[in-house]
């Protein structure tokens, strides 16, 4: 193996084109590296049909495994008859078929003559163990072997489960989860070789013990699910809409793999499916791919499985008044002691399974994890809880909750009279800011050293851990903070502190201030914060001055939304944005403003202002303008329509990317921009860029004059569009007067095509047709539903 400390990977090879392999392909190509997707052949003429018919099925998997529709062009079909020699040029091979060692077993014996001196081989096992998958390969393949575990979706979840074999080189693993960490955004955790590893492991013992609970308290399953949803810190799906989503036969199939292969595990007995769900596997209901599971939607009504009925019924959900108060105590300690306290069904399922899981996870972590951080960061990551076990249990005070299991345990009420570990009672916690407990060990382990973490400047820690210092704050408002982090002190750092990071006057204040400290004390400016980047203008402040009917108020407000994107436009240092998740209305304007982008790939942009039955005021029009004009300079016959007819349907139709790829396509990024994988790299990445931009002389661009606009012909145009939907039904009235406003002003106005104007122009013509806007009882209408529902009206 080279000893090589970083790894490219320009090729890769993913074996199975099952739902999860297709998928993990889908990312690999969103990352930028070419992909071959193997499978079985199929039948002549063409043996690839299969496999192809799995690449194009990509495009229509919700939630989209490809980031941009594009990426499938890096995706290619092969099998392994007529194509295994292919497997010698890919520098990472992932092999993705079905749970079953003797098939991977046979699957590496067939293509190990065939891979590269330097390729990587890893499975993507959910839970097998790696070491016998080893045995099946030559010795001079082994060291580059190991598990990589992904979760299901691969592109959205973080978790990656990195499983070395005993052979495997050292030196490969480091290069490996830098790659994952760096390339593909992932949240690695180093597993050994136990049957499910670390997540499944776990997580699906919650689930079982969620489920034995649930029967022996006599519970429904909605019940249970608005239980263990985001009223107890974990995912919305809870538990059996999880299982659903996941597929009843995959977690059956799991729960089989932990029956089979731990028998001496003192849970055992449990680790088996429930009777009712045997019966939703014979009948083919697997869940949500089936249409129905423990959950089915009939018409626009949600139903769930009851077992006493044995049928579907309507599903409820209803929570006790009094869990339902226990649950809102902000004090987890408190809060768990009125759990064991109340006498309500439903307080002590939520003692139980918390307890059990607890249970379960002391008595094994020597044995499953290298410390309580992997365990914690393994759960959170791969199955969506705000906290890991080990930080719920030390949240809610470690040794009141110790004695309280041990009293269960003595009395005969958990699920296993294993006991716990002794080094439970000689502890306050597991988690410290030296590091977090290893069992195995007996000792508190420290974070990785490897470099690539060194990038993550703020990166996601555990309860107990010390937090990274915020930095030095230079000036703050209530809506901004501008601070330095000791990376680059001359750098300096805003961050928008209002709910949501909505954009009012304190933003807008605090924003031309922050650029006038960066002008005279910094050599650039980086608007960073965590996601979202901004779910847009305040819009309860717009809607205040309506009510009172201030539009001069309102129109001076829209004056100045312009001169600050203009303020971050023109700034004589580099002003950067780094965004991640939504980044919408007004929030995409100020984005498109910069001097450069760094955005995380899960980045939700656009302009949605047609929503609340306006258009785009803070510059976004203006700057279509300018680019518009900027494309016909380079057409032969200097035609701007077919850039403003896209322009036009995204905007009007409140288009909101899917990802920073695609907010390229749509033009709210720019093709040089960055898009980063891993979102804790983006406060780094945008340092370096901004500091990068400093050096190289960074000049702003000056006020755009001579703008060729489209005029009345371009508004004609666009118009005949809309009189079509109008007529055709497509798009109420008010729906034609905020569009053709916006045609007016992505056109420049009613002029003649090929009016040479200036920006001031454009920024009064986009002003105007806002306002206009603004003052009908429609638009009105519109943001106040949109306050009252956070849903649109179409009036």
């Amino acid at each position: 193996m080279s000893q090589k400390t970083k790894l490219f990977i320009r090729r890769a090879a993913v074996l199975g084109a099952g739902v999860m392999g297709a998928q993990i392909a889908a990312h690999l190509a969103n990352a930028g590296v070419e992909v071959i997707l193997f499978d079985l052949p199929g039948k002549e003429p063409d043996k690839n049909s299969y496999i192809k018919q799995a690449i194009a099925h990509l495009a229509k998997l919700q939630p989209a495994p490809l980031a941009v529709k594009q990426a499938v062009q890096l995706i290619q079909a092969a099998n392994y008859d007529e194509n295994r020699q292919q497997l010698a040029d890919c520098d990472l091979i992932i092999e993705a078929i079905a749970e079953k060692m003797e098939w991977k077993e046979s699957l590496y014996r067939q293509i190990a003559p065939h891979i590269g001196t330097n390729s990587i081989l890893v499975s993507n096992t959910s839970g097998l163990s790696i070491n016998r998958l080893a045995q099946a390969l030559p010795d001079t393949l082994r060291s580059r072997f190991c598990g990589v575990h992904f979760f299901n979706p691969p592109r959205y979840m973080s978790l990656v489960e990195l499983i070395p074999a005993n052979e495997t080189s050292a030196v490969m693993l480091n290069q490996l989860e830098a790659w994952l960490t760096r390339f593909l955004g992932k949240g690695v955790v180093r597993a050994l070789d136990t049957p499910n590893f670390i997540a499944n492991r776990v997580g699906i013992f919650s689930i079982l013990a969620t489920m034995h609970h649930t029967q022996a308290l006599q519970l429904g399953f909605d019940e249970v699910d608005s239980l263990t949803g985001p009223k107890i810190g974990r995912a919305k799906s809870a538990t059996f809409r999880t299982a659903d989503v996941v597929g009843l036969d995959t977690l059956n199939h799991v729960i089989q793999t932990m029956h089979d292969t731990l028998p001496n595990d003192p849970w055992h007995a449990y680790f088996k499916a429930p009777a009712w769900l045997a019966a939703l596997l014979d009948k083919g209901l697997l869940g949500q791919k089936t249409g129905a599971g423990i959950f089915r939607k009939q018409g626009k009504e949600i139903q769930v499985l009851d077992l006493a009925r044995q049928d579907y019924r309507p599903a409820a959900g209803v929570i006790e008044p009094e869990v339902n108060e226990i649950l809102k105590i902000r004090n987890p300690a408190e809060r768990f002691a009125a759990l064991r306290a109340s006498s309500s069904k439903q307080a002590r399922f939520l003692w139980a399974i918390f307890r059990d899981v607890f249970h379960y996870c002391a008595y094994h972590l020597a044995s499953i994890a290298h410390c309580a951080r992997d365990v914690d960061l393994a759960i959170r990551w791969g199955f969506g809880w705000t906290q890991g076990p080990f930080e719920t249990w030390q949240a809610a005070g470690w040794q009141e909750i110790a004695k309280a299991i041990q009293a269960d345990i003595n009395a005969g009420l958990t699920l296993s009279d294993a006991p716990l570990p002794a080094w439970v009672f000689a502890r306050e916690g597991v988690h410290e800011a030296k590091g977090s407990w290893s069992a195995s060990q007996q000792t508190l382990l420290g974070r990785s050293t490897l470099p690539v973490y060194q990038r993550q400047l703020y990166p996601e820690t555990v309860l107990g851990e010390t937090p990274a210092p915020k930095g030095e704050t230079v000036w703050e408002n209530t809506g901004v903070r501008l601070w330095t982090h000791q990376h680059d002190p001359q750098i300096a750092i805003l961050s928008f502190t209002s709910k949501m990071h909505a954009i009012g006057d304190e933003v807008m204040t605090g924003i031309q201030y922050a650029i006038q400290l960066a002008e005279n004390d910094f050599d650039g400016l980086l608007i960073w914060h965590e996601a979202p980047f901004s779910a847009g203008a305040n819009l309860q402040q717009i809607a205040m001055a309506c009510a009172q009917q201030d539009y001069e108020t309102l129109e001076n407000s829209v004056k100045r939304f312009q001169q600050t994107s203009m303020a971050i436009k023109h700034a004589r240092v580099p002003v950067v944005i780094a965004a991640q998740g939504m980044a919408l209305g007004g929030g995409c304007e100020f984005f498109m403003h910069a001097a450069h982008r760094v955005v995380a790939l899960e980045s939700y942009i656009g302009l949605v202002e047609a929503g609340v039955g306006l258009i785009p005021a803070g510059g976004a029009c203006k700057e279509f303008a300018i680019r518009a004009a900027e494309y016909g300079s380079r057409q032969a016959t200097g035609d701007v329509f077919s850039f403003l007819q896209n322009i036009f349907n995204t905007v009007a139709m409140a288009t909101v990317s899917g990802s920073a790829l695609q907010a390229k396509e749509l033009g709210f990024a720019l093709p040089a921009d960055d898009v980063v994988f891993n979102p804790h790299e983006l406060l780094y990445i945008g340092l370096t860029r901004t500091r990068a931009l400093a050096e190289a002389g960074y000049r702003p661009p000056t006020r755009a004059r001579n703008i060729a606009v489209a005029g009345r012909p371009g508004i004609a145009t666009l118009e005949m569009m809309l009189l079509n939907m109008r007529e055709g039904h497509f798009i109420s009235a008010h729906d034609y007067k905020v569009a053709r406003s916006l045609a007016v002003a992505l056109c420049g106005g009613d002029v003649e095509p090929g009016t040479l104007v200036n920006d001031d122009w454009l920024l009064a013509v986009e002003r105007r047709e806002f306002m206009k806007l603004l003052k009908t009882p429609e638009t009105q209408a519109r943001i106040k539903h949109m306050l009252e529902t956070g849903k649109p009206l179409r009036n």
